[in-house]
């Protein structure tokens, strides 16, 4: 068996390795590491000379790992997992929640939170540099194993060995309806009333459509004849009179010039659950559950803090 040195082993090169990888495209990997171009493609293939291994399937228009390549990267994935957990074991010690915190927020909640999140973390975390990234649920989970997040802010439950989650908040949902639509002056309204063919959905992979069908007692293959792609666009549907929706409470903000367009109404024991996830083996456990705490001390208006822990000291609250 050659021997090959450590020393030619790079941890800058796996990145770069696992950066093409995610990205199926070596420019976009360049830009994302911070490198130039050929500086990443010279790199890429020093390391396919000292492995001895073709890494990746490469055309102008196509790049894919080869069978020997994907097996590579995920065991560098590993590697690269490993080392970051070295550093924040070490930086648990020392000042937890130091540097760089990558946070994913799933896209239903991150426009109409986040906002008021960003002042609360610079006044109670300064010393954090921040990374926010949004999209469906099950993208930040698959980013939040593979190392790429270190939290999530979803609706709980999420799905998935090897996460621990927390809840945050209660988050009602609130019916949104056309102006002249039948329901919209409705008083009391229940859950099965919204159980009809004008109820609108997000597309497939959004937690909120799901939680929608459920509340209402529908079938998750009920489709209806357009889907939104985001919560604005969805919005915009109720507004344009196609339908109605369950709309979340924060989403609701700054909404006044829909007035006459759209009608809210309340409807009893409709919510979801905000909550924090990390995964399970990270060392900052505790350090994440404090976060949480800050977080939960500051609940949004219009929402309701859950605690399944003991009260502990926190942050006063500042996001109202």
């Amino acid at each position: 068996m050659t021997y090959i040195p450590l020393s030619g082993l790079s941890l800058r090169d796996i990145e770069y390795v696992v950066a093409v990888d995610d990205l199926r495209n070596f420019s976009r990997a360049a830009e994302r590491c911070g490198v130039s171009q050929g500086g990443l493609s010279e790199q890429v293939r020093k390391l396919e000379a000292l492995l001895g291994v073709v890494l990746f399937e490469r055309s102008r228009r196509h790049v894919a790992p080869t069978p020997d390549g994907a097996r590579l990267i995920g065991m560098g994935r590993e590697v690269l997992a490993a080392a970051r957990a070295m550093i924040e074991a070490a930086r648990v010690r020392t000042g937890p929640l130091e540097g760089l915190l990558r946070i994913g927020v799933i896209a239903t909640l991150g426009p109409y939170y986040v906002p008021n999140l960003l002042p609360l973390l610079r006044r109670y975390y300064p010393q954090l540099q921040l990374r926010l990234t949004d999209s469906l649920t099950d993208i930040m989970l698959r980013m939040l194993r593979h190392d790429e997040l270190d939290i999530v802010l979803a609706a709980l439950p999420v799905s998935g060995e090897g996460f621990h989650s927390v809840p945050l908040f209660s988050e009602p949902f609130l019916a949104a309806f056309p102006a002249e639509h039948a329901l919209a002056e409705r008083k009391n309204l229940t859950m099965p009333d919204l159980k009809g063919p004008d109820l609108l959905l997000l597309e497939d992979g959004h937690c909120l459509r799901d939680q929608a069908l459920a509340l209402c007692g529908m079938s998750s293959s009920h489709e209806p004849e357009r889907l939104a792609a985001s919560l604005e666009m969805l919005w915009h549907m109720i507004g344009a009179g196609e339908g109605y929706s369950l709309i979340p409470r924060l989403a609701l903000r700054n909404r006044g010039e829909w007035e006459g367009l759209i009608t809210v109404q309340p409807i009893p024991a409709a919510s979801r659950t905000i909550g924090l996830v990390w995964r399970a083996s990270d060392p900052r456990g505790a350090a994440f559950a404090d976060f949480a705490t800050c977080l939960r001390n500051n609940t949004p208006e219009g929402c309701t803090p859950l605690s399944p822990f003991p009260a502990k000291t926190g942050p006063e609250q500042d996001m109202q």
